[in-house]
């Protein structure tokens, strides 16, 4: 089924974008109340991974901890230059309990494991071209930037992006290009009965009546 949304932006509240845990609040927790706590976060980026639109994020001024593998749990990260991003979890006594998945995806593992030990921060220029980061904005303009990109898809044919991000995020086919093939194929033939594919048939064909 179609999302009604067309895209989900999301955004910090200032002075910046996410700064993680509060960690006077898990201090005061038991063993369980923490994993409690920190599984229900990490439900929630997963939740992020698989909505079914585009989600864009706009990092202003610093994300970190969380907030770092908070961001890049979405599909589309724009951060202005100057954002401090920093992974602070390895100098705090622990390693961040989730979001290592995607953050993997993201930059692979080799550049994970440096991100990780978080041994000193880096900017948003950095953060763009290690790939933590997809659009690199001057400071001050990633909301309206990242907001001008989730406008941009939002207009695009729902069940098609929703379709794309589907059969990208189905990692268990991504070394197989045969049987991502065949799920994109299979997709494929369902978005052509989409109301917004029978009207490119209808415009180069003048036949409403066909699908390939």
């Amino acid at each position: 089924m179609t999302t009604p949304f067309g895209a989900l932006l999301i955004t910090g509240a200032d002075p910046g974008f996410c700064a993680g845990s509060d960690l006077k609040e898990l201090a005061g927790l038991d063993a369980a109340g923490v994993a409690r706590h920190e599984m229900a976060t990490a439900s929630m980026c997963r939740r992020l991974l698989a909505f079914p639109c585009p989600v864009v994020v706009a990092v202003e001024t610093f994300a970190i901890g969380g907030g770092f593998l908070l961001a890049t749990s979405a599909d589309i990260v724009v951060t202005g230059g100057n954002a401090r991003w920093h992974l602070t979890e390895v100098s705090l006594g622990w390693l961040p309990p989730w979001g290592l998945g995607p953050l993997v995806r993201r930059v692979g593992v080799t550049r994970a494991r440096q991100l990780t030990w978080g041994h000193a921060p880096i900017d948003g220029a950095e953060a763009h071209r290690l790939g933590v980061a997809d659009v690199v904005a001057a400071p001050g303009e990633a909301r309206s930037i990242a907001l001008s990109l989730a406008q941009g898809l939002a207009r695009l044919p729902r069940q098609a992006v929703q379709a794309t991000k589907l059969v990208l995020n189905d990692s268990s086919n991504a070394a197989d290009p045969a049987s991502l093939d065949s799920l994109a194929t299979m997709i494929f033939i369902e978005n052509c009965r989409s109301e917004a594919a029978m009207a490119t048939f209808r415009k180069f064909s003048g036949n409403a009546g066909k699908t390939p």
